[in-house]
């Protein structure tokens, strides 16, 4: 085995036992950002995932069960594509997360919101393992990955500053 897939290996075991959690982008959802006016409670306002994209997200829930992840906690924002990403997985009930939801129009609250996520990522009990659904700006704002859509990132709990990150891992 290489290093790199040592790395993966390491970073599912580490997932698989409640030590990190896995923070995925949502799935292919063609625009950038959301229209304007676009209205939280209303899908068809927002920019949402095309058949690529929900498809991608069942490949993950595959992915996952390879992976001997089949019933994590699984969080996601509030944001459709985001919502239907974690709902296409299958893996289980989905629980919207504020602390999730993309701040791309409200760069402002960038901060605020990253340590909101640092201390609840923090206070998650151990043991379980814990997915979450959200987009590209708080994901880099958190760990300064750049994820495309679909990618997610492995972080080491608790988070520390820097974030320790353990592994990427690519749209299946």
């Amino acid at each position: 085995m290489g290093a790199a897939q040592a790395e993966q290996a390491d970073a599912w075991e580490a997932l698989r036992t409640g030590r990190a959690v896995l923070l995925l982008r949502h799935a292919a959802a063609p625009g950038l950002g959301d229209p304007p006016g676009f209205v939280l409670e209303d899908c068809a306002t927002q920019r949402n995932l095309n058949e690529a994209g929900r498809a991608e997200a069942r490949r993950w829930g595959e992915l996952l069960r390879d992976q001997g992840i089949d019933s994590p906690r699984l969080l996601s924002s509030r944001w459709c594509r985001a919502l239907e990403t974690a709902r296409e997985m299958g893996i289980g009930d989905v629980e919207p997360l504020p602390l999730l939801d993309s701040f791309f129009a409200r760069s402002g609250q960038a901060a605020e919101q990253t340590r909101g996520l640092k201390a609840f990522l923090n206070d998650l009990p151990g043991g379980r393992p814990v997915i979450m659904v959200s987009h590209q700006v708080n994901i880099t704002a958190l760990t300064d990955v750049f994820p495309r859509s679909g990618e997610g990132v492995v972080l080491a709990l608790p988070v520390s500053e820097p974030v320790r990150l353990l592994g990427r891992i690519l749209p299946p």
